[in-house]
């Protein structure tokens, strides 16, 4: 401390003098978070985020010796949403600085650096708390500190702070306070009990030479815990078979997500999560209390783990041996904790899913893998004041849904009043292409397929209905259509049956026929095909691009014989799995795999340039930005973002797809997943887990840039700005619910604004300003759900509660 303040003084007059003379503000640090942090035992309830994005300061006020400590809001006036977050403080907070504040510096629970005082006329421990941006330096929070303390000696003793030496600072440095406690809004009590039996519980547990290095400041304050009979009372689980390896063991406290008044209610304060190895890639997580077990169960992606660091939490689904279907929280008592955890967590996914051992694999690509799960600020994201607007839309002017696609008897003149949708027509709209040379979309519902016509004002009319497909030489009726593509300037649709994977079939839509079959190869199975480039559909072209489980091909419907041109066949010896692909306007390639990893070529028949890590979860959808720059994956729980341009190095510019990443540069991931408290509130509206639709970004040619990204999880469509996502925004998305499951959706060619979706029976275009923030209004919808499995509450309603996780949704009793 001394040595630093040595070397300040050395620096900070001259360093300063400039700011000084021509501004108020003397000293600064622009970003970081506003806390208002309560003891753990105070009447008035935990901690509270005042500010999420804020900047303080410290300004010399018009009177002589008169200083102002300031936290000022950072409000984006293209972000309107951050006005809701304005509450009685308003735009800034302040205080008069002197030494009552006993201001002083610290190091939160996540590393960054913070600066504390204490709030005037506040309770006895009651602080406030200011967590830096990651981008500033414990040498910034002091100097920020030194220049403070000379503010405050000066306003003291009524001389120029330049004439303070360091010992007349002393006065006001406060290192004898107590610590500063965390500022996360989900700083409670300690698990002090549990870590005095938990060597005790693992020896019953596992017979291993793990240790749990658990490491928990003990405290004595009790958590008031709800009663059992309270909360929801899940069944006995099953019993954890016998551990052979110990992943993870750690204390946490253990939440349940009561949808009636919607927050996390605390069901025990101590409990002990483990995550073992129990068989041959097979693994199991155990919570379990002081006299019971609350969760035992197979570990798997399914349970959609959702790790919050801000929040120091994990969030994950479950259902019961009573098919009850409950979202459990576990709250870790700092970062540390929460990572061995997720490391633990993620490690036994990883294995599970790969069926190969965590160390096998280099160490670039455990932390790609790691990085994925973890919050990340993607590079290049514009500065702000260079971020275009975003229009604020008013609520009232969301377009109605129009148009709906109901079954082989209509006709285009029939009113759809007339249509009898539950009659003998019992399919379900289950496949979208949105035409990109002709404004047309068009709708697979069994074996027929509807045309759509994309009008001027942005609505759908309903052109014709194709039914009845046959075989073009046989005229026997065909399978239904599995996989559709737009071909040759959209006048032609190839599909794939789901009788033959073998074969594509080619309709021509100006007549309205199957009029081609083409066998691809006697042996190769078509798993999944694409065009030439992004947009070769709006081109004559007529070659595309497909992938079996393990060859990337290209099919040529001009060839004698099977389609599948042998001189541009990637074959590969092993068994990838490949699940999708994804082409940009120059040709490039993404092929991605059920196993989670994601090869990029320049061209077909050569190796691939670059090869990302899987994650395990196997990808059911690819995009790629037309550019190249931003690649799409879709996995079932979540949505990876890569940005394929290297930073650095020989190949810094370059695209994955032109030159491979160096060893030691691979790119870092972004998982684009529903926050914690949506993942709760969705799993208790629906009872189903997240499956997201394959992911799309809006498109277009002359210049369209990608700025959104679109899907849908059961009757939910959720909206990503690509904007606020490389911003590092947390819940970067907007939703809109229906009452039916969406099938398919995609953004109309051309445009950010309209959404193309298809409901089991209905086709809508959806105006994306009708999109909402998730609340509970926007959540809950209109719909009334009934049926499927039972939910640990009641679903919908009127107390179907708040649905945002931060000040009071984590509670140790209800209200």
């Amino acid at each position: 401390m001394n040595s630093l303040r040595a070397l300040l003084f050395g620096s900070a007059q001259t360093a300063l003098k400039t700011q000084e003379t021509e501004e108020e503000i003397i000293c600064q640090i622009p970003n970081g978070q506003f806390y208002l942090v309560r003891p753990p035992n105070s009447p008035k309830g935990a901690s509270q985020q005042i500010f999420t994005d804020a900047a303080v300061y410290v300004r010399k006020e018009a009177r002589s010796f008169e200083y102002t400590l300031v936290v000022q809001r950072a409000y984006d006036e293209e972000d309107p949403e951050l006005e809701e977050e304005t509450d009685e403080h308003a735009e800034e907070t302040s205080f008069q600085l002197n030494g009552q504040l006993h201001l002083r510096t610290g190091v939160a629970a996540e590393g960054r650096a913070l600066v504390a005082w204490k709030v005037p006329d506040g309770d006895e421990g009651d602080l406030y708390e200011f967590i830096c941006g990651d981008k500033v330096t414990q040498t910034d929070a002091k100097t920020f500190l030194f220049e403070a303390q000379r503010c405050q000696y000066e306003a003291e003793y009524q001389v120029p702070r330049a004439t303070a030496t360091e010992e007349d600072l002393e006065e006001f440095a406060f290192d004898e306070d107590p610590p500063i406690p965390p500022a996360s809004p989900l700083y409670g009590p300690d698990l002090s009990e549990l870590t005095r039996s938990i060597d005790d519980s693992l020896d019953d547990m596992v017979s291993s030479n793990h240790n749990a290095n658990i490491g928990v400041k003990r405290q004595q304050t009790p958590v008031q815990e709800l009663d059992e009979s309270d909360v929801f009372s899940p069944a006995e689980p099953p019993e954890a078979p016998e551990a052979l390896e110990l992943y993870a063991a750690l204390p946490a406290e253990l939440h349940v997500f009561d949808p009636a008044p919607g927050h996390f209610a605390l069901v025990e304060d101590s409990v002990i999560s483990t995550v073992t190895e129990v068989g041959k890639w097979q693994y199991w997580l155990q919570i379990k209390g002081k006299d019971r077990v609350w969760v035992s169960t197979t570990v798997q992606a399914d349970m959609n783990p959702v790790f919050d660091f801000e929040m120091l939490s994990f969030v994950f689904n479950h259902f019961s041996p009573d098919g009850t279907a409950r979202s459990w929280l576990l709250r870790f008592q700092n970062q540390n904790l929460l990572e061995k955890f997720q490391e633990g967590l993620m490690q036994a996914i990883w294995e599970q899913l790969n069926e190969t051992k965590w160390q096998k694999i280099q160490d670039k690509e455990r932390e790609y893998v790691l990085d994925a799960f973890n919050d990340l600020t993607m590079e290049d994201a514009p500065p702000v004041g260079e971020e275009q607007e975003e229009p604020e839309y008013d609520d009232e002017d969301e377009e109605e849904d129009q148009g709906l696609f109901r079954g082989e008897e209509y006709d285009p003149d029939e009113e759809f009043d007339n249509v009898d949708v539950q009659g003998k027509d019992a399919d379900m709209n289950s496949q979208l292409a949105v035409g990109y040379k002709h404004d047309r979309s068009f709708v697979v519902r069994g074996n027929k397929i509807g045309v759509f016509r994309h009008n001027p004002d942005n609505k759908l009319e309903f052109s014709t209905n194709i039914s009845k497909l046959e075989h073009p030489s046989t005229g026997k009726k065909m399978g239904n259509p599995s996989k559709v593509m737009l071909h040759s300037e959209d006048r032609d649709l190839v599909f794939q049956s789901d009788t033959n994977p073998n074969k594509l079939y080619r309709m021509d839509l100006e007549a309205g026929k199957v009029v081609d079959e083409w066998n691809v190869h006697d042996d190769i199975g078509v798993v999944s095909f694409g065009p030439e480039n992004k947009f070769a559909q709006m081109t004559a072209e007529q070659t595309f691009l497909g992938v079996s489980n393990n060859a990337l091909f290209r099919v040529d419907p001009r060839v004698h014989g099977d389609k599948l041109v042998q001189s541009d066949l990637k074959q590969y010896a092993t068994k990838n799995d490949f699940s999708a692909l994804a082409t940009t306007q120059k040709g490039y390639i993404a092929v991605a795999s059920n196993k989670g990893d994601i090869r990029l070529f320049d061209k077909l028949g050569m190796r691939a340039k670059t090869s990302l890590p899987a994650l395990g979860d196997p990808i059911v959808g690819m995009d790629v930005s037309a550019d190249g720059r931003w690649i799409l994956g879709t996995t079932k729980n979540y949505i990876l973002l890569v940005d394929a341009q290297q930073k650095d190095g020989k190949n810094e510019g370059k695209l994955g797809f032109e030159k491979g990443f160096s060893a030691d540069q691979k790119p870092k991931p972004r998982r684009l997943a529903l926050t914690a408290e949506h993942v709760a509130q969705f799993f208790h509206e629906t009872g189903k887990p997240i499956s997201f639709t394959p992911a799309k970004f809006n498109t277009g040619i002359d210049g369209t840039a990608e700025t959104s990204i679109i899907t849908a999880t059961g009757p939910y469509i959720v909206e990503w700005s690509l904007k606020r996502v490389l911003r590092g925004t947390k819940g970067a998305y907007k939703i809109k619910r229906y009452e039916d499951e969406v099938k398919a959706d995609d953004f109309k060619f051309g445009s950010d604004k309209n959404v193309i979706v298809a409901l089991p029976n209905e086709v809508n275009m959806v105006a994306k300003q009708s999109f909402k923030k998730p609340t509970r209004e926007s959540i809950m919808g209109n719909a009334c759900l009934s049926g499927g499995r039972k939910s640990a509450g009641r679903i919908g309603g009127a107390n179907s509660g708040r649905y945002k996780l931060g000040r009071d949704d984590v509670v140790d009793s209800p209200y």
